[in-house]
């Protein structure tokens, strides 16, 4: 069918891959680092396209007929009746919209107001907390903001050179807290409510309708977020969940429904599909691993060593890993917990494998969540560097209760703008119909059976539940 190109403009850097439209096979890559600090909570949009231009330097696109962009989530870029920029576009990392968030809570009535209206309760990093947060902090740049776009709306845009249409996707317009996966609509009263008047909203594109071609002929699809992006390049599908191991971790899995869910566990995005993402988030995954590993003297891999020494239940020993108190479950002011410490659990060897087995009986819990909710889990995808270590390879298929797949490394979100390009492409050539992407191959992995120690794997997690109910009695309304 011919060739597309698939760009991830991340929080970091710009990733491009060149793959054939037919197979997915990649063919060239590209790369440039974002000229900005990578710690910065705000950023000039304009860095993006310098770092786009430099990553397509060398002829990288030549040939390509259609192209995706996948981009960081949650930033919030205003932009004046002209569709100039009014003033850096911040970043999902900017924490300063707590407040903001906690107001807009209670300004509609509570956490299920917020749940029914667009499947989630604000949060710092949403485009509907920081327009609040504009208009208490910056009520002159608030004032002056007429529309509002996200990294990947901005960059199709100026892709497109700057039309009057502005576009978006249903993943990335799930983020913003003003738009419903559920309904599928835009709350446009939200906006009002966040930012004291209105603002035009980028058009909701189906998953494989192109925003747009330029003068050219490079036919651009929709796009998306970077968290929908990577599950397509995966290729997850029903009955699939994707945890990834960051210093935080999460629990997302493909849905046939919207989740609402009152309580704020449970945030609920679109994909890029046509399908649901409810996600799960925990603020302590890596992190607990690397502290204990600080405390040991020794790295990750040091780490992983010393657990695999111990045998599941480190004698007894369990790691309730709420080092910077905990989203799942809601305990935002308390601390981590050692528990069951007897003389012959209090060796290295034990603190390391009850590490390991406390952040992933935690993922367990989010998981959980899900499940309580219908989520169909029959195979988890485990992402993240962490997820090479023996250790975790070792606990993860019996702790979850299922396969789980170890993806190789690669740039899974480029990949999934790329088949998004290469789906838009087919559908305007007629090869493709809106409601079938491209069967890509999937992901090279190592896959995982829990086996024989199954049964050992939910003793694991009676010990950590246990100990979990004992310390926080009714942390998940037990």
């Amino acid at each position: 069918m011919g060739i597309v190109a698939g760009l991830d403009s991340s929080s970091g850097s710009t990733r491009i891959v060149v793959c054939d439209a037919d197979t997915g096979a990649v063919l060239r890559q590209g790369y440039a680092p974002h000229p900005v600090e990578a710690k910065s909570t705000e950023a000039d949009p304009q860095v993006w396209l310098l770092s786009l231009g430099e990553a397509a330097a060398g002829g990288l696109l030549e040939g390509v007929q259609a192209i995706g962009v996948s981009a960081q989530q949650h930033g919030m870029i205003p932009l004046d009746a002209h569709g100039s920029v009014v003033r850096p576009a911040l970043l999902g990392n900017d924490k300063r919209a707590q407040v903001a968030a906690a107001d807009l809570v209670d300004a509609l009535g509570g956490r299920q107001a917020w749940a029914e209206a667009v499947g989630s309760v604000p949060t710092a990093p949403q485009p509907v907390a920081k327009l609040r947060w504009l208009a208490r902090n910056e009520p002159e740049s608030a004032q002056r903001t007429a529309a509002v776009m996200q990294p990947h709306d901005w960059l199709v845009w100026q892709l497109l050179g700057r039309p009057a249409r502005r576009t978006t996707d249903r993943g990335a317009a799930s983020g913003t807290g003003y738009w419903s996966a559920v309904t599928g609509s835009y709350r446009p009263d939200l906006v009002e409510l966040a930012l004291g008047h209105h603002a035009a909203l980028p058009e909701v594109l189906g998953p494989s309708e192109a925003a747009g071609t330029t003068p050219e002929g490079l036919l651009i699809s929709a796009g998306t977020g970077e968290t929908m992006a990577a599950a397509f390049g995966l290729g997850v599908a029903a009955g699939d969940a994707v945890v990834s191991l960051g210093a935080s971790g999460s629990v997302m899995a493909v849905h046939h429904e919207g989740l609402a869910d009152s309580s704020g566990l449970i945030t609920s995005f679109a994909d890029a599909t046509g399908m649901h993402l409810p996600v799960v988030h925990t603020l302590n995954a890596v992190r607990a691993l690397r502290g204990t590993a600080d405390l040991l003297g020794t790295d990750l891999d040091g780490l992983s060593e010393l657990a695999l020494k111990s045998s599941p239940g480190s004698y007894g020993l369990v790691l309730l890993p709420y080092l910077e108190g905990e989203r799942t479950p809601q305990l935002p002011h308390t601390a981590g917990t050692l528990s069951g410490l007897r003389r012959e659990s209090m060796k290295p060897e034990h603190l390391a494998r009850a590490a390991f087995e406390g952040m992933l009986c935690s993922l367990a819990d989010a998981m959980d969540v899900l499940r309580a909710r219908g989520v169909e889990v029959r195979r988890v995808f485990l992402l993240g560097a962490a997820a090479e270590l023996p250790a975790v390879q070792a606990a993860a298929p019996a702790i979850f209760g299922t396969q789980v797949v170890v993806p190789q490394p690669a740039e899974y979100a480029a990949l999934g703008a790329a088949r998004q390009a290469a789906w838009a492409l087919g559908v305007a050539r007629g090869t493709l119909a809106p409601h079938s992407p491209p069967a890509w191959q999937g992901a090279a992995a190592q896959v995982l059976e829990p086996g024989d120690e199954l049964a050992v794997g939910q003793a694991v997690r009676q010990q950590y539940g246990a100990t979990r109910d004992q310390i926080h009695p009714g942390a998940f309304g037990a």
